[in-house]
C-alpha cells in the first residue's frame, strides 16, 4: 500500500468534506504535486463504492496503477479517457474529472462537456487541474457547469453569467468585431468558488529545483528572412515549385509562424524543410547532454528526427535512456509525462498557449530531482517567435494567482 505525503492526506480529508458538503470540489494542485492519488484517496474518504475517473487517455495506466498501489479503498473505479466517455456505463457516485481545464471553452459548450454534463447528472463532481483557468477566468463557467451542484447553476447559459461577471468588451477578428468574453471579473468569481477550491503548489510541496528559462536567438539563413518578408508582403510565395498562401489573417499567421523555423507545410500537403539551422543549432549546442524537444508542426518533427536518428517519441524509453533524444509535438506531452531525466527542455517552436508552455516546463519537474532543469525557447532572428512568447507570458497570470504568485 502506498504511504501518501501528509499534505496528500490533509487534502484528501478536506476534498471529501467539501463533497459532502457543496456536491463539487476543485484540486488545484499544481504539476507533480500527486493530484492523482490525493483525488482517490479523496474519493476512499468521501466513501464512495463506485468512481468513475475521467481522463486523457495516455494518463489511464498510471491513474490504475496508483488505483492499485492505493488498496485497500472502498470503492471500484472505472476509468475512461475523454473520447469514450460516452460509453460510460454503470452506476457511480462520485465522478473525478482529470485536466478539468479541457471543459472550459466558451462561449459555447463543446461536444465534450455536454457529453460530460450528462453523465455527471445528479453526481458530485471532483475536478482536477494545475492550471484551473489557463487563459481567462471565463474557462471556470463551463467547468462547473457540467455539476449539478455548480456555484453559478442559477445561469442556465454562458451568456446570462456573461451579463454579471464579464466586461464584455469587442475585438476585431478577420475584419469583423465579435464580444470578447475574456475579461471576467476575478473578484466576483472568487467569492463564489472560494469554498470549492483547494490549491497546493510546488514550493509547498516542497519542491526546490525551479526551472531555469533561457531564450536563444537563432541565426538563419539569409533566404529564411527573404522567404518570411516576402510571405508578409505578396501573402503567397513558391518553394521548389510549391504554392504557399498567406490568403486570410489566420493562414497567414501560421505560415509565418511555420516559416520561422525552416519547414512549412504547403497548398499541396507536401512537408517542406529550407533551412535545417535551428535543428543543427540544437544539436552543436547541446551535443552530449540528454535533451527534451518539443515542436509544434508535423514538418518540424521530420527535420528534427532527421537530424536526431537517435530520436524516440516514449517517456518511458526516454527516462530510462542515457542517449535518446525525447521528440514531441508539445500538446501531445504536456500532460501526465515525465521527463524529469532531461539535461534541458527545448521548445523548437512555440504555441499561442500558456497551457503549454507552463504544463510543457514542468514536464521537468519533480520531488526526486536534484540538479537544476534548464528550459529553452528558440527564437529565430527573422521570425515571430519572440512575439509569440511575450504574447503567452502575458497569460501566465491566470494560473499562477491559483498558487499565490505573478507572473514575471
Amino acid at each position: 500500500m502506498i504511504q501518501l505525503r501528509k499534505y496528500q492526506n490533509n487534502i484528501a480529508i478536506q476534498a471529501a468534506y467539501k463533497l459532502v458538503a457543496f456536491g463539487c470540489c476543485y484540486l488545484s494542485m499544481e504539476c507533480r504535486t500527486g493530484k492523482t492519488i490525493t483525488a482517490l484517496s479523496a474519493a476512499d474518504n468521501f466513501d464512495a463504492q463506485s468512481v468513475l475517473f475521467i481522463t486523457k487517455l495516455k494518463a489511464i495506466p498510471s491513474i490504475k496503477a496508483d488505483y492499485e498501489a492505493l488498496k485497500p479503498v472502498s470503492f471500484q473505479l472505472n476509468v475512461i479517457n475523454y473520447e469514450s466517455a460516452h460509453k460510460a456505463k454503470g452506476k457511480y457516485d462520485l465522478v473525478i474529472i482529470d485536466e478539468a481545464h479541457s471543459l472550459g471553452a466558451y462561449p459555447k459548450p463543446s461536444k465534450r462537456t455536454q457529453e460530460i454534463k450528462s453523465i455527471c447528472e445528479r453526481l458530485p463532481v471532483l475536478y482536477l487541474s494545475g492550471t484551473p483557468s489557463p487563459e481567462s477566468y471565463s474557462q471556470l463557467y463551463y467547468q462547473f457547469w457540467v455539476c449539478d451542484s455548480s456555484p453559478w447553476k442559477e445561469y442556465k447559459t454562458f451568456y446570462k453569467w456573461a451579463k454579471v461577471y464579464v466586461n464584455v468588451r469587442q475585438k476585431k477578428v478577420n475584419g469583423y468585431f465579435i464580444n470578447d468574453y475574456s475579461h471576467a471579473d476575478k473578484a466576483k468569481i472568487d467569492r463564489d468558488t472560494k469554498d470549492l477550491f483547494i490549491s497546493y503548489s510546488q514550493k509547498q510541496a516542497g519542491f526546490e529545483i525551479n526551472v531555469n528559462e533561457t531564450i536563444l536567438q537563432v541565426p538563419m539563413k539569409e533566404q529564411t528572412g527573404r522567404i518570411i518578408e516576402a510571405m508578409r508582403s505578396d501573402l503567397m510565395i513558391e518553394i521548389n515549385g510549391n504554392a504557399i498562401l498567406g490568403d486570410s489573417p489566420a493562414k497567414l499567421l501560421t505560415k509565418l509562424h511555420q516559416l520561422s523555423s525552416g519547414t512549412v507545410i504547403a497548398e499541396n500537403g507536401v512537408h517542406l524543410t529550407f533551412d535545417k539551422s535551428k535543428a543543427e543549432f540544437v544539436r552543436k549546442q547541446f551535443a552530449g547532454k540528454k535533451v527534451a524537444l518539443f515542436y509544434v508542426y508535423q514538418s518540424e518533427a521530420e527535420l528534427l528526427q532527421s537530424v536526431f536518428p537517435n530520436w524516440t517519441d516514449s517517456p518511458e524509453e526516454f527516462q530510462a535512456s542515457t542517449d535518446k533524444v525525447f521528440i514531441s509535438q508539445v500538446r501531445r506531452a504536456r500532460e501526465g509525462v515525465r521527463l524529469d531525466t532531461a539535461n534541458a527542455l527545448i521548445f523548437f517552436n512555440l504555441e499561442f498557449s500558456f497551457l503549454s508552455y507552463e504544463q510543457g516546463r514542468n514536464r521537468l519537474v519533480s520531488k526526486e530531482r536534484t540538479t537544476p532543469a534548464e528550459g529553452y525557447f528558440l527564437c529565430s532572428d527573422c521570425g515571430i517567435e519572440s512575439k509569440i512568447l511575450e504574447a503567452v507570458h502575458g497569460k501566465q497570470d491566470f494560473t499562477l494567482s491559483y498558487y499565490g504568485r505573478t507572473g514575471k
